[in-house]
């Protein structure tokens, strides 16, 4: 029976290339979760830039949005301004909480955000955010 030679240092082994695949594989799998985290029910349009700016995380929130042309987008379905305060208490009949993710055009006129943002509030609603994109 041969004894051990408690002297002897034996360096310990480090399998860098498995580690390296899990990493991969844990970034791949992010980068395709978070795809599907995006919210994709609303109008593509081009948003101003904030560096201040957060996401809304309660769980009901309805865009507005104006168009560069002028046009008034409640969700999805295009309205004239004076449907807008109807269809607002009626939303809010629904759920108080319910916020108003205003989405103006870069483009469009300073007065057509201004004039839907005074309709919400005369409608009664106290939750109303401004949309803009992480300046980078």
């Amino acid at each position: 029976m041969r004894r051990r030679d408690f002297r002897e240092n034996q360096q310990p082994l480090v399998m860098i290339i498995p580690m390296i695949d899990i990493m991969l594989f844990l970034l791949v799998f992010f980068m395709i979760s978070t795809i599907y985290m995006v919210q994709t029910n609303s109008i593509q349009v081009s948003l101003p830039q904030a560096e201040q700016a957060t996401q809304e995380t309660r769980p009901r929130v309805v865009p507005i949005t104006v168009l560069s042309t002028g046009e008034i987008l409640f969700e999805k379905d295009t309205m004239q301004s004076e449907n807008l305060p109807q269809r607002v208490h009626d939303t809010l009949a629904a759920d108080t909480a319910t916020i108003f993710l205003l989405m103006g055009d870069k483009n469009s006129k300073y007065e057509n955000v201004v004039s839907v943002l005074d309709l919400l509030k005369k409608s009664g609603a106290r939750h109303v955010s401004i949309a803009t994109e992480i300046k980078h």
